[in-house]
């Protein structure tokens, strides 16, 4: 597995391009480093392009990363706008979108990066449930 971690063009949002398989232990790695990036200039809205990549874990994995990695370890900004990629057809990422949602983070997935970007750069309130402020 591969990535890289770069801010947009405008300096608006933090995009991690994932290549290959991801774990539970691969994606918090990756994330500590994008909100690691995102903290430093001061974003809090995330591109996460997964286009080329595979969710490789098991549905208890991928549960424990939301509901345990992603709302618990330092480091991770809990009130972040993720916009995430997916290739149309590919179903890998479906249950880390509703594990997402259920523990209170604002992580929409998309198949079109227009929209992404829009959902990204828009006024919309966050998702509902999404734990923004806490």
């Amino acid at each position: 597995m591969e990535y890289t971690i770069t801010p947009s063009g405008d300096g608006k949002y933090i995009i991690l391009k994932v290549k290959g398989n991801i774990t539970r232990q691969s994606a918090m790695q990756m994330n500590m480093e994008a909100h690691a990036v995102g903290k430093s200039m001061g974003i809090k809205r995330y591109l996460v392009d997964v286009t080329e990549a595979r969710n490789v874990d098991t549905d208890t994995s991928t549960y424990a990363f939301a509901h345990l990695d992603m709302r618990s370890m330092e480091g991770i900004d809990r009130t972040a706008r993720v916009a995430t990629l997916v290739s149309p057809g590919d179903h890998t990422h479906d249950f880390v979108e509703t594990v997402s949602m259920n523990a209170g983070l604002d992580v929409v997935f998309f198949t079109d990066l227009e929209a992404a970007k829009q959902y990204l750069l828009g006024d919309f309130p966050p998702r509902p449930g999404a734990s923004v402020g806490q």
